[in-house]
């Protein structure tokens, strides 16, 4: 009895992908206005504040594309070797693991040299840069080379042991070659489409074939990101895109398992993509406030005299920082005494920097006072 087909790339020619032009269009043409409009913005920005958003926006782009995968890097790693890799300095910057610079290395590859050709070579040099030691957690995995399948077909399940669900099985590894050859083909050949619609055809594509035994979905992500920045014709980027999906995830997942079990006919997704990039690009809406608030406030406090530690978590308080801020919390962010910790911000109460929380609890909680509103517009 014949296995029914119910993956996309079980059928024949399935990668002449077709949509509905009409529908299509009109969500296009809304995401390219706010595309527009936001680039505008940020370059009546000065080259500093510029900066501060690319490198909040590129951090934000390589944790998030992290977590998807359920693995948390350390913020202030990812954001010292970005800064370090594109020249700008940054306080407090810190040692930097193999691995984290591996993901950094390859995202910004991906984004500040997009308009190099995409090939199988270079797609090898990003799996590399992700696995360095060859492994993924516990398992010895094949790196800078197509998947073989070894241990059986490539699928992608959840689930507990015993009760595992298939959401999906990739092509067999003996038609990675001729997919991705077709794939690459395609990537670089053909300038018809926009690349805001070609950069939701590409991540599908490329997730589908999933060449890899691990690192598809970052791949697929920087992927994409590659060609949004074709589509902004600038390494500075102001959105991210994995920051969003980390958002609607759940959202992602389900529509991802209906394209691969559908018909070449992929409107649906390419209308969910457009979505979810328009929803990124507002989202940054808010890190704009954050940046333009924390320029505001070392303007407002232009004069005033910080040590360095008092300078490391002002500026940690301003970017968002992870959970209250304590006395023990100072001391093992700065490596000092809680008795040096208390004078820091003893000082800073003094001069209006911090206060108490009002909330109270069993410790004290410390918080940035809010600074004049029109100082920080």
């Amino acid at each position: 009895m014949r296995r029914i087909k119910v993956y996309i790339h079980e059928k024949e020619n399935w990668t002449n992908f077709t949509w509905d032009n009409k529908q299509v269009v009109l969500k296009l043409g809304e995401a390219r206005n706010l595309q527009g409009k936001l680039l505008g913005k940020m370059e009546s920005l000065g080259f500093d504040l510029q900066d501060e958003a690319v490198l909040n926006t590129l951090t934000l782009d390589v944790l998030k594309s992290s977590e998807i995968e359920g693995e948390f890097l350390e913020r202030d790693q990812v954001r010292s070797s970005i800064a370090r890799r594109l020249g700008i300095d940054i306080a407090g910057a810190v040692e930097t693991e193999r691995h984290v610079e591996g993901i950094v290395e390859m995202m910004l590859d991906a984004t500040q040299r997009y308009e190099m050709p995409l090939t199988k070579e270079r797609l090898f040099g990003w799996h590399a840069a992700l696995f360095p030691t060859g492994w993924s957690s516990l398992y010895k995995i094949t790196v800078a080379d197509w998947r073989k399948d070894t241990t059986g077909p490539m699928q992608v399940i959840s689930g507990p042991m015993g009760k595992e669900k298939v959401h999906y099985e990739a092509p067999s590894s003996d038609r990675i070659e001729t997919e991705m050859e077709k794939f690459l083909h395609w990537f670089q050949e053909e300038n018809e489409t926009d690349p805001v619609l070609k950069a939701a055809i590409a991540h599908l594509w490329f997730i589908t074939i999933h060449p890899f035994d691990d690192g598809n979905g970052r791949i697929t992500r920087a992927i994409t990101d590659m060609i949004l920045a074709r589509s902004d014709k600038s390494v500075r980027r102001f959105y991210s895109m994995s920051a969003q999906i980390r958002v609607e995830r759940k959202e992602y997942y389900l529509e991802l398992e209906k394209a691969q079990k559908g018909t070449s006919d992929i409107t649906q997704w390419v209308l969910w993509f457009l979505q979810c990039l328009i929803n990124a690009i507002e989202s940054t809406q808010g890190t704009l406030a954050k940046i333009l608030y924390k320029a505001a406030f070392w303007k407002l406090h232009a004069d005033t005299i910080f040590n360095a530690r008092q300078q490391k978590i002002i500026n940690r308080l301003l970017d968002g920082i992870d959970g209250k801020l304590t006395t023990s919390k100072w001391a093992k962010m700065n490596k000092c005494s809680q008795d040096t910790a208390l004078r820091d911000i003893q000082d800073l109460i003094k001069k209006e920097i911090l206060q108490k929380e009002a909330s109270g609890g069993r410790s004290t909680n410390y918080e940035l006072k809010e600074i004049p509103t029109n100082t920080a517009t």
